[in-house]
């Protein structure tokens, strides 16, 4: 018996039913992927999008799981971090092919990305022209400043004469990496300062798609990523390959859902098993686009990144800070990891957390999942902050940007997330309420 499912383009056509600023949703019926799905992006020009035909779906993909990633922290082989942190650095700036360029100064509390340019024309990057759009060469890797090199450095240090729990002292698992872990997040921690998208790139380069249309976008792949069953971290990698491409890649509206199917077939094939086949992912879009629109538009993709799929996400480091927090929990807690994961998923479809660095927004995940469950004690710890080099002040504002998505239930149209994760499965943590965050936690 096949499984034959409907499924419909992102287009913009005029209509009027309730908007954001100049844009306005149709969802009929439902956004259930089990059932005929329309989301509509409409501006009040209008646009024709092209004739959608109905396709058939393949079989869907086994369910897989996401073992979580653990890491290891010696005393003894902490002390040698700050030194090969340093020579990372230096390694990873030298072998890349493209100019550097140093980025700004951290702000002195909230560590942010740096800032990127987006005019390629300045550096000397020849742009080519595909269609009816111009895409850059691969991009420009930014290399982290003095300061925030320094930061990493101090962060990465010891706290002497505080009561750490060593979360990797099970060296008879050989998944959990316990050997090599303070240098894998130690290089993690650097490359996440290089490889950022550009934190503004809707104000400064998009002039035909809007915050809303991205959020409109990654919220229906969500729910795409939960009909075929991929794990996690294929979705999280695509919001940033979509990120980057969009960093310094002009767009038209009518190719952003080819963009985010693209970037979830490039993201499947890089993290999954079996990935779905390209005709799957054109079906999902009642194929409005081919399969040679496809892999056209995934071929533009991995040239403009140079190949570079590698790049720690938010879900990389939050793996290793909620060990670090079910440290201090006799039996793990499944609800705090449930919470912690939804929390962060919540900020994929927020435009306004890509200022924020990767690990930031785990750390606050975990910082405000814990405050959820429970105010009899303080949400941050020694462990935490040794783990994660954050101090509960450097998340102040990640925290409480982070607790206004969680609470603000009814003023985000996009359900996607807050759906998934009010099933029992995930302990129906979507319907959990934290209390309002006190000054003295900071």
């Amino acid at each position: 018996m096949v499984l034959t499912i409907h499924y419909s383009v992102i287009n913009f056509e005029d209509s009027s039913v309730f908007g954001i600023g100049d844009l306005a949703f149709i969802i009929e019926p439902s956004l259930s992927l089990s059932k005929n799905l329309n989301l509509a992006l409409v501006k009040s020009s209008g646009l024709h999008n092209k004739n959608s035909r109905q396709g058939k779906r393949g079989p869907a993909k086994k369910d897989l799981k996401v073992g979580c990633a653990g890491a290891a922290k010696n005393s003894e082989v902490q002390e040698d971090v700050n030194k090969r942190t340093a020579e990372m650095i230096e390694k990873t700036v030298t072998l890349e092919p493209q100019k550097v360029t140093a980025t700004e100064d951290l702000e002195e509390k909230v560590p942010m990305q740096p800032k990127m340019e987006n005019d390629t024309t300045e550096r000397g990057v020849d742009n080519y022209k595909l269609g009816d759009q111009v895409f850059g060469k691969p991009s420009h890797l930014l290399s982290p400043s003095n300061k925030d090199v320094d930061k990493l450095c101090v962060g990465l240090g010891t706290l002497s004469g505080q009561d750490i729990t060593n979360i990797d002292c099970d060296f008879k698992d050989p998944q959990m990496c316990s050997l090599y872990a303070p240098d894998i997040y130690s290089n993690l921690r650097v490359a996440e300062l290089i490889r950022r998208p550009c934190s503004d790139f809707m104000e400064t380069l998009q002039r035909d798609i809007t915050q809303s249309m991205r959020g409109i976008l990654v919220d229906w792949l969500v729910e795409v990523s939960e009909e075929y069953k991929l794990v996690p971290d294929t979705l999280y990698l695509t919001v940033y390959l979509i990120d980057r491409f969009l960093s310094q890649n002009f767009i038209e509206r009518q190719r952003l859902q080819l963009l985010g199917i693209t970037c979830m077939l490039i993201a499947s094939k890089y993290e999954e098993i079996c990935a779905p086949r390209v005709e799957e992912f054109c079906f999902i879009t009642d194929n409005t686009y081919t399969r040679g629109e496809v892999l056209k538009m995934e071929s533009q993709v991995l040239n403009y990144l140079g190949f570079q799929l590698s790049t720690p996400t938010i879900k990389t480091f939050l793996r290793r800070f909620l060990r670090a927090a079910q440290a201090s929990y006799k039996v793990p807690s499944l609800e705090l990891e449930f919470l912690a994961n939804y929390l962060a998923e919540l900020t994929l479809v927020e435009y306004a957390f890509l200022k924020f660095l990767p690990s930031l927004i785990a750390a606050s995940a975990v910082f405000l999942a814990r405050w959820t469950l429970g105010q009899k004690c303080h949400p941050w710890n020694a462990t935490l902050e040794y783990y994660t080099t954050y101090k509960a002040s450097d998340m102040k504002i990640t925290v409480l940007a982070l607790q206004d998505l969680q609470v603000n239930t009814k003023g985000c149209p996009l359900h996607a997330i807050r759906e998934k994760y009010r099933q029992q499965k995930f302990k129906c943590v979507a319907s959990m309420s934290s209390p309002k965050i006190l000054e003295s936690l900071f």
